[in-house]
C-alpha cells in the first residue's frame, strides 16, 4: 500500500488549486438551501464549469488517487459541493460506469458530466427498514418494458431529479437477495409521484415517490435480471467509501474552528473539553489515512472494497461526537439555529442511519472482513 504521491499527482494539485483560486471568487452566492430549483441550477451550473476546465472526470475516469486531490482540494478551497449532483456524480454515475453497456455509459454518463442532468436514488422503503434487501416495490416483464408499483422513501433530491437509480424486486419467489433488479427510472414517467420530506433541520433534499404503474425499458436496467443486489453493492461502496472524502476534510476544518473559538469564549480553559478535541483530532487523521488506504485498494481493483464500510461505520459516530462537542463550545448559543454548527449538529443525527444503519455495517464487518459466522 503506497500513501505517498507521484511527482504527476501533486502537479495536478497545483494545477487544480490555482484554478480554483481564480473562479472561485467570481462566483455568484447559492441560493438558499430550501430552493431546490435554484440550488438544481447553481449545482449544474458549478459542473458545467468543471467540465469547461477538464475537471468533471476525475469521478469516474482519472485514478483514485487523482479522485481524492480532487475531493482534497476542492473542499479546502471551499468551492461548491455537488449538492444536487451527489446521486448522479458519486452513485449512479460511478455504477454505470462499472456495470453499464457502452450503449448506457454513452447516454448517460456524458450528461451528468456536463451538468445537464440530475439522479436520486431510489432504494429505501416504507416498510423495508434498515434491510435494504426486504424491498417489497414490484416489476414485472412486459414485453420490452418492465412494469413497477410500489413507493420509495428518502429519495434523495426526487423533487428535482431527472432520472432515479431504482431498486425493484422482479422475483418474489427467489431469495431476497437474488429477486432484484437495477433499473433508471425516468421521472417524468406516467405513474410517478413525488412528495417531499421535511427533515429535522428544515431542509427537504429528500421525498417520497410513489409508482402507480410505471413503464420503465428493459434497456434501462443495469446489470441482468435479478442481479440486482451485487450490482447495489458497487453502488454503496462508493457510497460508504469515497464518496465522504470531502466530508472528512470539512470536519477537519471545523475541529480547526472549534478549538479557535473555545480559546475566544473561554472554554479552552476546560481540560475535558481540550481532551475532547484532541481524540477527535486523532480520530480524523485516522478517518483520512483510512480513506488513503481504501483509495490505494481501489486502484487495484477499481472500486471501493469493503473497508468503505469500516470508514462509515467510524466516520458516522465521530461526526457526531464533533457537532456534540460543537454544543459543549457553543453553550446556551448551541439552541441558536442561526449560529454555526446548529444545524450540521441536526444533520449529524442522520448519519448513523443513512447509506445503511451502523448495525448494519457492524454486520458487514463482521461476516466479509472478519469472517464470522451469520447469526440465525
Amino acid at each position: 500500500m503506497d500513501l505517498t504521491y507521484t511527482p504527476e499527482e501533486e502537479e495536478f494539485r497545483a494545477r487544480l488549486r490555482q484554478w480554483l483560486g481564480e473562479v472561485l471568487p467570481k462566483l455568484p452566492p447559492a441560493p438558499a438551501p430550501s430552493d431546490w430549483p435554484g440550488r438544481r441550477a447553481y449545482d449544474l451550473g458549478w459542473q458545467r464549469m468543471l467540465h469547461d476546465a477538464g475537471y468533471a472526470d476525475v469521478h469516474w475516469d482519472a485514478s483514485p488517487t487523482t479522485r481524492l486531490i480532487y475531493l482534497e482540494e476542492t473542499e479546502l478551497a471551499g468551492a461548491p459541493y455537488v449538492g444536487a449532483n451527489f446521486v448522479g456524480l458519486l452513485h449512479a454515475g460511478p455504477t454505470i460506469a462499472a456495470e453499464g453497456t457502452p450503449g448506457q455509459r454513452a447516454r448517460w454518463l456524458p450528461p451528468i458530466l456536463r451538468g445537464e442532468e440530475v439522479w436520486c436514488q431510489g432504494f429505501s422503503e416504507p416498510g423495508a427498514g434498515s434491510d435494504l434487501a426486504a424491498l417489497r416495490t414490484r416489476a414485472w416483464r412486459d414485453g420490452d418494458a418492465y412494469v413497477v408499483t410500489g413507493s420509495k422513501m428518502w429519495t434523495s433530491h426526487a423533487e428535482v431529479a431527472d432520472w432515479c437509480e431504482l431498486l425493484v424486486r422482479t422475483d418474489s419467489s427467489a431469495p431476497k437477495h437474488r429477486g432484484i433488479t437495477w433499473l433508471a427510472l425516468r421521472m417524468d414517467a406516467p405513474g410517478v409521484t413525488v412528495r417531499p420530506l421535511r427533515t429535522l433541520a428544515g431542509s427537504n433534499e429528500f421525498a417520497e415517490v410513489f409508482l402507480d404503474e410505471v413503464r420503465v425499458p428493459v434497456a434501462h436496467r443495469v446489470g441482468a435480471e435479478n442481479d440486482g443486489w451485487r450490482v447495489t453493492m458497487v453502488t454503496l461502496s462508493f457510497e460508504r467509501g469515497t464518496a465522504f472524502v470531502g466530508e472528512v476534510v470539512a470536519c477537519r476544518r471545523v475541529l480547526r474552528e472549534l478549538a479557535a473559538a473555545s480559546r475566544r469564549n473561554g472554554r479552552w480553559d476546560d481540560p475535558v473539553l481540550r481532551r475532547r478535541l484532541g481524540r477527535l483530532n486523532a480520530e480524523f487523521r485516522a478517518l483520512w489515512r483510512l480513506t488513503q488506504w481504501s483509495v490505494s485498494e481501489a486502484s487495484a481493483s477499481g472500486v471501493p472494497g469493503v473497508g468503505g464500510s469500516v470508514f462509515k461505520l467510524r466516520y458516522s459516530h465521530a461526526r457526531q461526537e464533533l457537532y456534540d462537542a460543537a454544543a459543549d463550545v457553543l453553550g446556551p448559543d448551541a439552541l441558536d439555529l442561526d449560529r454555526p454548527w446548529v444545524l450540521d449538529r441536526l444533520s449529524s443525527l442522520s448519519y448513523t442511519i443513512a447509506a445503511g444503519t451502523s448495525q448494519i455495517q457492524r454486520n458487514i464487518v463482521a461476516e466479509r472482513i472478519l469472517g464470522l459466522p451469520k447469526g440465525r
